[in-house]
């Protein structure tokens, strides 16, 4: 009884100097769980915003690989996500966030959706929300996915997660090159604020400094140093022979006609602009969408000096991973985990607007909680 008397004088007295309530939401950490991590694009860019991972899944072993050399600190769980029990994080994460594979919404590919294996690995990610329960979700995917089946797709998705107690806002797409990445890359957002919490998002603002091939490579604003060397691929000699006659910033139709007939074949005819193949690009723009892999037979990313495809650390600085970042496995799969991944930047830029909801909200919380201890204590 003595220590439960003690509690009371010591409210008592509290309640004389109301500062005394406040609790400092300053130095909070922000938790996420991220799903289908990769090499880690998202994850380094909303820890760079502020916010603190706790745990990481990810199937494929070298993306796994990347994560844990360059984050011993993370918890990366390599485990099939249909096998993993998110139930233990309920209510003690902030977000949860996932790019499910897109490549089943994806114009580079067959774009079978659901009808993809991986296109279900969309209900993975809403189970891990459901047994989590988190403040908010972000889900990211090719902006191809807007239009996947009519829209059907994307209603879908929608509506499965409204289900889970959450209000959607109006997916968004956002272009990476407003957002600090020398890159004409464009993603769809899907943010998820839990009901009934008065939570509140804005997507980040974009900026009127673009960047371009140049500072993703070059000294200057974007990287303290030229870019520094490494493993890539290279074309065959025929392409080689083609590409090299080939400007900076054109492409296969910067070629007389008959060499565009001999390069192409019967694609030739084929309806369509042909603007991908043999691209070249320019110093002074930024690079279109990088692939999983650089050496395609009918879309291109040519260097702008040199016949060959941009080098493992040429990608990596085009999708905004510091020079520091390492990545693990064949060259092959280097390439494939730095084109699936959210750029940086990007990353960051969505981050902060993250941190934000979540500062208001806490703070919000926090006003409410010392009101009520206040009027307890009086």
């Amino acid at each position: 009884m003595k220590r439960h008397h003690e509690k009371i004088s010591q409210s008592s007295k509290r309640s004389k100097n109301p500062k005394l309530f406040e609790v400092s939401i300053k130095h909070k950490k922000y938790s996420t769980v991220e799903l289908f991590a990769g090499a880690g694009g998202l994850a380094l860019g909303l820890e760079q915003a502020g916010l603190h991972c706790v745990l990481l899944n990810e199937y494929n072993r070298h993306a796994c690989a990347t994560l844990e050399k360059n984050r011993p600190n993370w918890h990366v769980n390599p485990t099939d996500i249909t096998q993993v029990d998110f139930s233990v994080y309920r209510g003690k994460v902030d977000i949860v966030t996932g790019g499910f594979p897109c490549q089943a919404f994806s114009h580079a590919g067959k774009r079978l959706g659901f009808a993809d294996p991986r296109g279900t690995m969309f209900f993975e990610f809403a189970r891990a929300i459901q047994e989590i329960q988190p403040l908010v979700f972000i889900g990211e995917n090719v902006k191809g996915l807007l239009t996947h089946d009519k829209g059907k797709t994307i209603n879908t998705i929608i509506r499965t997660l409204a289900e889970l107690g959450y209000d959607i806002l109006p997916p968004t797409v956002l272009k990476a090159v407003s957002y600090g990445v020398p890159q004409k890359r464009e993603r769809v957002f899907i943010v998820g604020l839990k009901r009934g919490e008065n939570l509140k998002f804005n997507y980040p603002k974009p900026s009127n400094e673009t960047y371009t091939l140049k500072d993703a490579l070059k000294k200057g604003r974007l990287y303290n140093c030229d870019v520094l060397d490494s493993p890539g691929q290279l074309y065959s000699e025929a392409k080689k022979s083609v590409l090299e006659h080939i400007p900076a910033g054109g492409s296969i139709r910067s070629l007389p006609e008959d060499m565009q007939k001999d390069y192409m074949g019967n694609y030739y005819y084929a309806p369509g602009g042909k603007s991908s193949v043999g691209r070249r690009i320019a110093w002074n723009e930024a690079s279109p969408t990088l692939l999983c892999s650089p050496n395609q037979k009918r879309i291109d990313r040519c260097h702008p000096d040199e016949a060959r495809p941009f080098k493992v650390r040429e990608y990596a600085r085009i999708q905004t991973f510091p020079d520091n970042w390492e990545f693990c496995g064949p060259v092959s799969e280097q390439y494939r985990q730095i084109g699936n991944a959210v750029p940086v930047n990007l990353a960051k830029a969505v981050g902060q607007s993250v941190m934000a909801t979540l500062k208001q909200y806490y703070a919000a919380t926090n006003t409410a909680k010392n009101h009520h201890l206040q009027d307890k204590a009086a």
